[in-house]
C-alpha cells in the first residue's frame, strides 16, 4: 500500500532522482523551456515552482535552501537576480506543461516544461 507516499521513483535511486531533477530545473531556468517525458516533467514542475518562490522572498535563508536543491551558485544567482523578478507580481503557476506526443524511439509521451512569460 502507498498511502501518503508522495512523488514518483522513476526508476532511480534517491540520489539520482534528486540529482536529476535538481539538473533539470537549472537547465529550465538557463533555457526557459526543456524537453522531457511527462512523470519528469510532473517531478520537476513542483521543484521549480518552489524555486522561484524562494527567489522571490529573496532572503538569505531562502539563498541558500534553493543552493541546498540546485548546488550551483552560478544558477542560484541567476534565479534570484533574473528569473524570479520576472513572476513578482505572479502569485504562482510559474511553470506549464505541453505535450508534444510521443517519442521515436519507445513512444514516451514527451512534453516542454517551460517558464510562463
Amino acid at each position: 500500500m502507498r498511502h501518503a507516499k508522495q512523488g514518483r521513483k522513476l526508476g532511480l535511486t534517491s540520489a539520482h532522482r534528486k540529482a536529476m531533477l535538481g539538473n533539470m530545473v537549472c537547465s529550465l531556468f538557463e533555457h526557459g523551456r526543456i524537453k522531457t517525458t511527462v512523470s519528469k516533467a510532473k517531478e520537476a514542475k513542483p521543484l521549480a515552482e518552489k524555486m522561484i518562490t524562494l527567489g522571490k522572498r529573496g532572503d538569505l535563508a531562502a539563498r541558500r535552501q534553493a543552493l541546498a536543491r540546485l548546488r550551483s551558485k552560478d544558477m542560484v544567482h541567476t534565479l534570484f537576480a533574473e528569473v524570479a523578478p520576472r513572476f513578482a507580481d505572479r502569485p504562482g503557476g510559474y511553470t506549464r506543461i505541453i505535450r508534444i506526443g510521443p517519442r521515436q524511439g519507445d513512444a514516451a509521451e514527451m512534453v516542454f516544461l517551460e517558464l510562463v512569460d
